[in-house]
């Protein structure tokens, strides 16, 4: 044991992966539903392996911290941008008096409990479970005039303030918002829900959920035609428009003649006459349902023999952004190719067909491949499977938005400057604008944006754990109970302003409401509460762009609550 804690002082970078190794198996344990969560955990064990004595240079923690904030800001980039716009102004209103909200009463409640600033930032931090608060205010900490014991000080105090009212954070306003949101906005809200879904194009009548979920889901099947209405011969256009008459996106792929080869692209005028067969895509129900009305599935492998794809496309084409998924599903320009999902940020919106689309969404299309690629070149740009990160976007990003960040004005001995973990989220989110614009260039995949996010913030959590352990038992003796009560304070409050503001001020659907008070306070947990609660996923709408705004202020809260403090 003693030759592995010299090993751990001597080689302090072992010390930050055992961290989160222990964190996150830690994080993954579920109590009745209910988990620490990876941040937590890793900031929990850092604490216990801080008690070895080790130490870790703070630039470790920076570079791994602003990495994860041009993440954020990357992933928010459209969603913020467009949300500037006037249809999304409303929600950008309510995000930000929602933030504001949390600030001030987090502030007030710090000053009411005679919290320092270093207890102030990490009860802002926890209870509104914005973790990136944690290093934005120690770098603003890092800028007074104070002496370098009062800072370590407090910045040591930020992670005790942030353990212990995080757990409420993230549970609490789930359960508050999913049990009790919905009663103060209001009787029969899941009603209220169905009939907005109506009016996006869904249905409120079980039975009659074709329009809903006509996107979701597709296949391939030969059918031989048998049916008496192609007595005499019906053309390609007019079987798929009966079929879509019904309400189902069905297309003629392929066709086998009774004489003759197969035809691999059919255009509209070709006939279909009984006997030949056919190769139909759409969506299961569909093709189960029509599958009586055209003829016999039958077992034709030579016909089923060709290339069919699913990507993934990022919406940049202007004549698209702006469209609902109704007047997609009309264009000549989609014709064979099935919408599966939209992701928008870091949800899934609902598929209803009067929901409009927005410059950087990423629509998953599937289909043969001409007509997925076709499809796909109206849309935007399509995202090919890639694992190449476009590193020189990163670091110039990086660089910008820290150097930005780091200018200060001074006012009196009070420095006034986002500070460069600010200035960096700022940058991430001009460039994730930049590549919806554009994306041809800055490509981050997915896969790299996550380990950006989850490294970069959990290696950034387990310094500041390991390098907190020695005074952490100290400071959570001193104000551990009265953190806990002032977290349920200033996790609850926000959200009881942000229901009345949007039942009697901006007069928002319930549904949209709720989503937009989980946006605004980036709280992912309560929006799948929401989704469960309401039986529906129309919460989603509104989470995107309030997310965006929440992930920008409550960050940059971090800088304002250590100078309203201080």
């Amino acid at each position: 044991m003693d030759w592995i804690i010299k090993t751990l002082q001597g080689t302090p970078e072992l010390a930050i992966f055992l961290t989160l190794a222990l964190g996150f198996a830690i994080g993954r344990i579920k109590i009745k539903g209910f988990s620490l969560g990876s941040v937590t955990g890793v900031l929990l064990m850092g604490v216990l392996v801080g008690q070895l004595g080790i130490v870790i240079s703070p630039t470790v923690k920076s570079t791994f911290f602003l990495i994860f904030l041009f993440a954020v800001g990357y992933s928010v980039g459209p969603q913020f941008i467009h949300g500037l716009k006037k249809d999304g102004l409303p929600q950008i209103a309510f995000a930000a008096i929602v933030c504001v909200a949390c600030l001030v009463v987090a502030w007030v409640a710090a000053i009411i409990a005679g919290f320092d600033l270093g207890n102030a930032a990490g009860l802002l931090a926890g209870a509104n479970t914005i973790s990136a608060v944690i290093g934005v205010a120690s770098d603003t900490i890092n800028q007074l005039a104070i002496g370098d014991d009062q800072k370590h000080t407090f910045i040591n105090q930020i992670p005790v303030a942030y353990a212990v009212t995080y757990i409420f954070g993230t549970a609490g306003t789930a359960w508050f918002l999913a049990s009790v949101g919905p009663k103060l906005l209001g009787k029969n809200v899941i009603e209220k829900t169905k009939e907005y879904e109506k009016t996006l194009g869904g249905s409120i009548n079980e039975e009659d959920s074709s329009m809903e979920y006509a996107y979701d889901g597709t296949t391939f099947r030969s059918i031989e035609v048998t049916n008496d209405f192609f007595n005499g011969g019906k053309t390609v256009q007019e079987l798929e428009d009966a079929l879509v008459r019904k309400g189902w996106p069905v297309y003629v792929e392929r066709i086998r003649p009774v004489k003759g080869e197969i035809i691999q692209e059919p255009t509209p005028d070709i006939k279909i006459n009984k006997g030949d067969r056919l190769v139909l895509n759409g969506p299961v129900d569909a093709l189960i349902s029509d599958e009586n009305s055209i003829g016999v599935e039958v077992a034709d492998i030579e016909l089923l023999d060709f290339k069919a794809e699913a990507i993934r496309v990022i919406v940049s084409n202007k004549e698209v952004v702006g469209k609902t998924l109704l007047e997609l599903k009309t264009s000549k320009e989609r014709h064979g190719a099935i919408i599966r999902k939209i992701h928008r940020g870091k949800v899934t919106i609902p598929l209803l067909k009067n929901v409009k689309l927005q410059r950087g969404d990423i629509i998953e299309v599937e289909g043969r491949k001409a007509d997925v690629d076709r499809f796909a070149n109206y849309l935007g740009i399509a995202e090919r499977p890639t694992n190449v990160t476009d590193l020189l976007y990163v670091g110039l990003g990086i660089f910008l938005g820290g150097i930005i960040g780091s200018l200060t004005i001074r006012t009196g001995n009070i420095p006034l400057s986002l500070s460069a973990s600010g200035g960096v989220l700022i940058m991430g989110i001009i460039f994730g604008w930049v590549r919806s614009l554009r994306p041809t260039f800055g490509a981050i995949p997915e896969p790299s944006i996550w380990l950006m996010n989850n490294m970069g913030l959990n290696i950034f959590i387990a310094v500041v754990g390991i390098n907190a352990g020695p005074d952490f038992i100290a400071g959570l003796k001193a104000a551990g109970v009265s953190l806990f009560i002032a977290g349920i304070f200033v996790s609850l409050v926000p959200m009881f302003i942000g229901l009345l503001l949007g039942r009697f001020v901006f007069k928002f659907q319930p549904a949209i409401t709720l989503g937009a008070c989980a946006g605004a306070r980036t709280t992912t947990a309560a929006l799948g509460a929401l989704e469960d609660s309401l039986q529906s996923k129309v919460p989603a709408l509104s989470y995107t762009t309030t997310y965006a705004v929440g992930n920008t202020l409550l960050i940059i809260w971090g800088v304002v609550i250590v100078l309203l403090m201080s």
